[in-house]
């Protein structure tokens, strides 16, 4: 059985790769374990110098794979998903994202927090989140009205509205949108490997300076939002719309 993380080293870069196409890469609590390793081992490892995580030139992610979801709920913050989430956060070292195909709930919400995000134009975004009975995680409820402006973000936030890969470039979620998946692949981990060329301390620094104002802020929010989630995933709301959605795949 492969592995469902595939962490690959190439010179000064580890890719964290989410390798479960079967499943169209939807996360489980045992790949959010990994994904917060490979974080934790990018930030302690001198050689590494970047990290990129990407889901291949098909498909990013189609969120939470709801049935181990609901098997092995997030009770509290020390579950798998809010160590992936705080690890991210707080990474010094730069996070490339290459997206392709659908990128789902937390699938887009990364992004956020990920310094370089390369999409295809035709990359499916989508935060369903009140759709499903829950509420909006990962500091999304922050960000995106700041970044958006209220009504933009309440389209996506509230009424779930998915978005293109192209759209996702010009509101400034992504860098840059390209043509295919195999040209987001290949731009991320190109932009990636140019951090072996600078020097790594002064790299650090200045994502340190970039994030400092909104981190405290932000970690406060996540943590809110997630409490919040977590009750909501115990609602009558939530468990009837996550009971269709599992009748109906």
């Amino acid at each position: 059985m492969p592995d469902t993380i595939r962490f690959e080293r190439e010179r000064g870069l580890l890719t964290l790769r989410l390798n479960r196409p079967e499943k169209k890469n939807a996360l489980t609590c045992a790949m959010y374990s990994q994904l917060a390793e490979g974080l934790r081992l990018a930030d302690s490892d001198p050689d590494i110098n970047a990290v990129l995580i990407t889901g291949g030139a098909e498909c990013f992610t189609a969120g939470n794979d709801i049935f181990d979801f609901l098997q092995q709920p997030p009770n509290n913050l020390d579950s798998p998903v809010f160590h992936f989430m705080l690890n991210l956060l707080e990474c010094r070292k730069p996070v490339i994202a290459a997206v392709a195909g659908a990128a789902v709930g937390i699938g887009t919400t990364m992004l956020l927090h990920c310094d370089l995000v390369y999409v295809s134009t035709d990359a499916r975004l989508r935060m369903p989140f009140v759709n499903l009975g829950l509420c909006p995680e990962f500091g999304s409820s922050l960000i995106l009205p700041r970044l958006l402006g209220q009504a933009k973000a309440a389209e996506l936030l509230l009424l779930g509205e998915g978005f293109s890969g192209e759209q996702a470039a010009a509101w400034g979620i992504a860098t840059e949108a390209l043509g295919s998946g195999e040209a987001a692949l290949a731009k991320g981990r190109e932009m990636a490997l140019r951090f072996d060329e600078l020097p790594p301390e002064a790299v650090r620094i200045s994502k340190q300076l970039m994030k400092a104002p909104d981190r405290e802020q932000l970690r406060k929010v996540i943590e809110e939002e997630g409490a919040l989630f977590t009750q909501r995933l115990r609602s009558p709301e939530a468990m009837t719309a996550l009971s269709g959605f599992l009748n109906r795949h």
